[in-house]
């Protein structure tokens, strides 16, 4: 299924049904008086949070949705039936847009967590409601009130503990498929990743971290080159940044060029993402050839007040360090 964190769809709410104008018949009661029942309320515009989805991929192809009419009254004071709702599930972190203004209509955060976006239109009352005792007889009822009618933009921003970032294949993927039972497309050439991949790490007290694995971040990401500028957004709800850099950098003098230039992609995309609490890995230590300065690396880390760690996502050298720092960072707090 193809990965899709953005759709516009239309969605309208029942009509309410109309009341009855209707008046009592029995056999010896000639003047029985009203007895049209009200019109049924027309079905809601519900959208529901969901863990079971990760992505708006059903929505790509689907993109109307209209819930029932409430029915009309009848004789005999009888109300009419309310019409269905209608439930559009979606995945945890959507927001939902009026398209055409713009104004954020919901977040939806938790799982099962509803929103009634587009209420039915309520039905008419019947002619039995209007009855005085200047007029016995109304031969009036109200009609149901229209439903409403909104095109609306669904955008999905990952609700993760952890964002992965870096540059293309510094081993952001085989690193999620070490720490997680996620298993990403690893190859390569860049962007091997080409669209977001969550999994979750799992402790021995069964506590759990959810990681996202960012791809296609590039310099000039925030101004749409390369794949990032279509995912930065999915880190603004992380908690936690793991920006992993590649020890067999070329050339060796320059090995934070890297973390300089996307640490500037997040400045100019959305300031408080450099904010964010985050460690740098140094990843593939089992190709380094022991002459490069970790050192030095870790030195100009610590100046910048940040922790870094040196790691083999390939060959699992520093993940246990690794996993419990993260345990203490998170799941202590």
């Amino acid at each position: 299924m193809a990965f899709l964190d953005e759709a516009v769809i239309t969605a309208v709410s029942g009509d309410g049904g109309k009341g009855c104008v209707s008046f009592r018949r029995e056999r010896f009661i000639p003047k029985g008086g009203p007895d049209g029942g009200d019109g049924g309320d027309g079905g809601n515009i519900v959208i529901r949070a969901s863990t079971r989805l990760h992505t708006l991929s059903d929505y790509s192809s689907r993109k109307h949705f209209k819930s029932q009419a409430g029915r009309h009254g009848k004789g005999q004071n009888k109300t009419g039936k309310n019409g269905s709702d209608v439930v559009i599930e979606v995945p945890l972190g959507t927001i939902i847009y009026d398209h055409d203004t713009g104004e954020m209509l919901a977040d939806l955060i938790q799982d099962n967590q509803e929103v009634t976006l587009l209420p039915g239109g309520k039905g008419g009352k019947g002619n039995s409601h209007f009855a005085t005792s200047t007029n016995r007889a109304p031969r009036f009822a109200q009609p149901g009130l229209p439903g409403q009618k909104k095109r609306l933009r669904l955008s999905l921003k990952y609700l993760a503990d952890i964002g992965l970032i870096g540059l293309p294949n510094v081993g952001k993927s085989t690193l999620l498929s070490r720490l997680t039972m996620a298993r990403p497309r690893i190859d390569r050439y860049p962007f091997t990743t080409i669209v977001p991949n969550l999994g979750v790490m799992e402790f021995d007290d069964q506590s759990t971290l959810t990681i996202a694995d960012i791809p296609g971040l590039i310099e000039g990401a925030s101004e749409g080159r390369g794949l990032g500028h279509r995912f930065l957004k999915h880190i603004e709800r992380t908690r936690f940044l793991l920006h992993l850099i590649d020890i067999t950098y070329v050339p060796a003098d320059n090995m934070l060029e890297d973390f300089y230039t996307l640490q500037n992609e997040l400045e100019r995309y959305n300031p408080s993402l450099t904010r964010k609490e985050q460690m740098v890995l140094i990843n593939k230590m089992d190709l380094s050839s022991g002459q490069r300065d970790i050192k030095g690396i870790k030195k100009a880390m610590d100046q910048m007040g940040l922790a870094s760690l040196p790691i083999s996502a390939l060959t699992g050298e520093g993940l246990e360090d690794l996993k419990q720092i993260l345990a203490r960072k998170i799941l202590d707090e």
